[in-house]
Formats: C-alpha cells, structure tokens, sequence
C-alpha cells in the first residue's frame, strides 16, 4: 500500500484516501508519497486517455478508482490532444474540458475520488470545500462539483487580479451546493485565509457538530495533483504512437509558471521512468522561479513587477523534494518563505533542481509576437500563456523533442490574443468572442459566448478576516 506523509513532519503516515479528504496535512504541509510508484509508458500505449488516467490513479491510490476517468472524460473523448506544430515541436492542449482550461484535468474526477476515498473510510459525512481562486480554478471546480450531492463547494475569489471573463463566470454561477463569495483583499492575503480556515479548530468542531467535514479542491490536494502526472505520459505515448520519436527518446516538456501544479506532476514523472530530459518554465511576471532555477535562492522580494499570487503551494513538493525528502528542514525552509518571502537550497540542491528544471522569461511582448508568428506561419492559434512556452521553446531551439503544454483556450483570453494579432478589440465580450471567430476561423465556445449575457446573482463580499465566521453562519445550524 503506498503511504503518504507530510512536508513538514516525517513521524505522519496516511493512507490515499486520507491524503486526499484532508487536502493539507494537520501541520500545514502538503501530503507527498512516502516513495513514488513505479509507471511504465509502455503499458499505455495502447490505451485511451481515460485509461491512461486510470492506471495513474491506480498506481497512487489503495481505494476503487475505477471508471472515474472515463466518468469524467468519456472513453472516446480525448480532453489533452498532442498537436504537432512544426518539426521536434509539439503543442499539448490541455483545455478541452468544461471550462476551456487544464484546470479540468486536475479537477474533473475529485469529487468521485472524494466520494471513493469516503467510502473507503465508511465516512457518511458532507464535505466542504472552501477555495482560493484568482484564475480558472474557481470555475473548473464549480463544473466539477455540479451534481455532487455530499459535498458544498464555497469558492472564494479576490477583487483583484481576475479578468473579466473569470469574474463574469463566478458571478453568474446558479448552483445549489456552490457558494461564490468575492474577498475584498489580494490573492496571496486571501490564500493565507482559507488555508487558516481549512485548520482552525472551532471552525472544524462546529462543522463537525453538523456532520461536516472540510476538505480542498486547490492545486495542492493530491487529488489534483495524480490526475495531471497522466497527461504527460499519454503526450509521450501520443509521439511513440505517431512515429515522431522512438521509445525511450528523451522529451522536453515546456509550461507556462501559471501551471506549477502540473509542473510538479512533470517532476514526479520524472523520478518515475517517464524519459524527461527537461521540464522547462516561462516566467512571464514570475521571476523569483526563474532566479531561484539559476541561483538557488528564492526571493518574491526581488520581484519589481510582483504577481498576484508570488506564494506557489506546490513548490513545497519541490523543495522537499530537492531536499531529500527532509520534512523538518523543509519545513523552516517555509516558514522562513511565509515570515520573509525568501529562502535558498545548498549547492547539492540546485544541481538537483537544474537536472530536471530549466527556466526563462518570456514578457508579454514575447507572447504577443509568438501568438501572431504561429497563426501566421502555422495557422495555429494560442493564448499568452501558450505563446510564452512556446517562446521559451523556440528559445531552447528544439534540440530534443519539445511539448508545450497549453493550459487555456485562446478564448479564455481573447483581448490578448486579438490584440496580438493586430485586430480590433470590441468592448462587448460577446461581439469580442464572435469577432475572433470570424477572423480565426476556430469556432468560438458557446459556454463561454453565454457567460457575458447571464444574470450575475453572486455579488457579496466580504473582508478576508470574516472568512472563518462566514463560514461558519453558512453552514453551521448550531
């Protein structure tokens, strides 16, 4: 049975089921696997992307994991197809989902994994789950969670840092067991508020009283972690399948700094066989990660042009990682992050973390000219976060085969992507949407058309210190 422990306390040991109903491990750290799972590439090549994902999960979980892939993603449907672009360049579209991001694929089969690992447990309680989001995870896990008749989702977003579309799909959202509240603070300050909620203990006494029990749907629950690992073996089968390159080449996979997540998935799949010469980052606003790839020290202070959310949950896992898997100084390596903004790994470390890690930046400009240079040398059509990659992959010159993990569909941010192009950019989402279509050919999402008409009903906010109490009125009847 693979067991899990924590980051920060080498003593715990949890089962899958547990790691994934309590998101976070009681002292604040991130539930890693006590050694990986061995994963061979070969035993899914024949297989679909539902399948793929199902042997992931198998490989990670002790409990019933079958069928929720194909559940999630249907067993014809593939939601990450591996598109070829040009000679050794590949683009991984990882949007294919309900909301048109990767974020899908993370969190799809979550609440049917949940619902699994209760079962497990014997557990009949409701779960709760009280998000952090300033991007599209707020509205993958509000899809996700449509239906799911034990668990409330309570998705809790900043009044900075969204774009328009994103905060237009919250606030139209009509769902029975989801709760959308905006927070009047920034990302990172409301981040640190529902991470404090998801531990504090009044509030998990009178939840309790009411036969609930809190759990996360955020980037850091392993839940959402497993199910991304599977997207880079199907893309390496997808390559082997077509002939592109030859079992056991070494592949470079390249992702946008919004995706760390995934990347983590990509470290994982790394140390576990699958041939990774280099998982590569484009930091557009991230610069702390790429100096941190470079030098060792990771510094949010350097930062001039600072991101909304400087804190990455996931690079916890890395830094343990790196570390050797050393919980108690991983865990002063994050204190010293949370108190300072900065902290930096010995010499032996960064060997480690350049064996597998790249880096490099790509500004917006980078991403504008990539955007117009592949639609009009390709006819392929990306958003920023895929053009960055794909900038810094061009910058690597495709000395191995390359994948470029797309994380959005164009029309998730289609201001900048018909800016890049050089068009006109109406005012009205909706006209924007169609306009872009016209002129790109690419049929635009109905879903997304639908979201600039709705009626937006989700409209309270409140400040991030009353997350805990609200919290609390919302769902507790005692």
């Amino acid at each position: 049975m693979l067991n899990y422990t924590s980051t920060r306390d080498a003593t715990v040991r949890v089962d899958g089921a547990t790691a994934v109903l309590n998101g976070f491990a009681p002292d604040g750290g991130l539930y890693v696997p006590c050694e990986l799972p061995a994963l061979s590439y070969a035993d899914m090549l024949d297989l679909d992307y539902a399948a793929r994902v199902t042997k992931t999960l198998k490989a990670f979980f002790d409990f019933d994991v079958s069928g929720i892939a194909k559940q999630a993603f249907g067993a014809e449907n593939d939601p990450a197809p591996t598109v070829k672009v040009d000679d050794n360049a590949f683009v991984s579209e990882l949007w294919h989902g309900k909301s048109h991001s990767s974020k899908d694929l993370a969190l799809a089969m979550l609440p049917e994994l949940i619902r699994r690992a209760k079962a497990q447990k014997n557990i009949t309680s409701t779960t709760l789950i009280p998000i952090a989001t300033a991007g599209d995870i707020g509205t993958a896990a509000a899809n996700a969670f449509i239906g799911a008749d034990d668990a409330r989702l309570c998705v809790f977003y900043p009044l900075t840092g969204m774009n328009e579309l994103q905060l237009a799909e919250l606030k139209c959202l009509d769902q029975s067991n989801v709760t959308v509240v905006g927070v009047d603070s920034d990302y990172d300050t409301l981040q640190a508020a529902v991470k404090a909620a998801l531990t504090d203990g009044d509030l998990i006494a009178a939840l309790g009283e009411n036969n609930i029990a809190l759990s996360s749907a955020n980037s850091v629950n392993i839940g959402t972690v497993v199910p991304q690992i599977a997207y880079y073996y199907s893309a390496y089968c997808d390559l082997v399948n077509s002939g592109e390159i030859a079992a056991g080449d070494k592949v470079d996979f390249v992702m946008s700094v919004g995706n760390f997540g995934g990347m983590i998935a990509g470290y994982y799949a790394s140390k576990m066989g699958l041939p990774i010469n280099k998982l590569a980052i484009a930091a557009t606003n991230f610069t702390a990660l790429i100096d941190f790839i470079n030098s060792g020290g990771y510094d949010i202070n350097s930062m001039s042009n600072r991101p909304d959310a400087p804190l990455l949950g996931n690079l916890e896992r890395l830094i343990f990682g790196l570390s050797g898997n050393d919980a108690a100084l991983t865990a002063a390596r994050m204190a010293e992050l949370e108190n300072s903004g900065r902290f930096a790994v010995t010499d032996d470390e960064i060997h480690e973390l350049r064996n597998v890690l790249a880096g490099a930046t790509a500004d917006m400009d980078d991403a504008y000219d990539m955007i117009f240079d592949l639609f009009e040398e390709y006819g392929y059509l990306a958003d920023t976060h895929t053009a960055a990659a794909y900038s810094v992959a061009v910058d690597r010159e495709f000395v191995h085969p390359t994948v470029v993990l797309s994380i959005a569909s164009p029309y998730r941010l289609a201001k900048h992507v018909m800016t890049a192009l050089g068009e006109k950019v109406p005012t009205d989402g909706v006209k924007l949407m169609q306009r872009m279509e016209d002129v790109t050919a690419l049929p635009a999402p109905e879903d997304l058309i639908a979201v600039y008409s709705a009626k937006q009903i989700n409209n309270d906010v409140i400040p991030p210190q009353d997350i805990i109490e609200f919290l609390t009125e919302r769902y507790c009847k005692n």
